[in-house]
């Protein structure tokens, strides 16, 4: 009788186990499917940080190539992968391709690259987009050039500056400069976001 007690507590043991063992595993994948996004911070994409206490996003005013006004308020929605950058900043400029592509790739109701420029003057990013054939993206210019400075904190003062946000306006991760956005590392990124937020 002693024996039979012993094998069935040794079992009900092992079964307690294996129940943990089961929800360890299980609690694992489900935060990591609704957790932060720094398990892709890989390759290309290993500067990819979450920020603790990121700031709100910015709802400066921003002007199209048309002369409309808006706000990143107005992409609410969708992921939006913010770019900031100029044409006086050489690895703003090596990556605008890059964006271009993405945006070719993942643009549509759910997902959007916008790339503000800060230039003085809107004329010399106009006449970038043109003479690069940006024509996967929409052209964004910081009239007041405020909008970075609001979002860079001071661990990041310099372009280009790369901001994930969800649907809801709010930050996911950053990326502080030149990265390559058309990488399966930069893809693996965008399609987890899509996915999870």
């Amino acid at each position: 009788m002693k024996a039979l007690s012993l094998k069935t507590g040794i079992l009900a043991v092992g079964g307690i186990g294996a129940l943990a063992i089961l929800y360890v595993i299980f609690s694992s994948f489900v935060s990591s499917a609704h957790g932060p996004l720094d398990s892709y911070a890989v390759g290309t994409m290993a500067s990819f940080r979450t920020v603790p206490e990121a700031p709100d996003q910015p709802l400066n005013t921003l002007v199209t190539e048309t002369g409309e006004e808006l706000t990143l308020a107005d992409k609410r929605g969708k992921i939006v992968l913010v770019n900031f950058w100029a044409t006086w900043c050489p690895p703003c400029v090596v990556e605008m391709p890059y964006l271009n592509a993405l945006q070719g790739r993942y643009g549509s109701d759910q997902f959007e690259v916008v790339t503000i420029s800060m230039d003085r003057r809107i004329e010399e990013p106009l006449a970038f987009f043109e003479e690069r054939a940006l024509e996967n993206l929409n052209f964004y210019f910081d009239p007041g050039m405020s909008i970075a400075f609001g979002v860079m904190g001071s661990a990041n003062r310099g372009l280009p500056l790369t901001i994930l946000y969800d649907r809801n306006g709010l930050e996911i991760g950053r990326l502080a400069g030149e990265a390559e956005w058309d990488s399966p590392e930069a893809h693996a990124l965008i399609e987890a976001a899509l996915e999870r937020y």
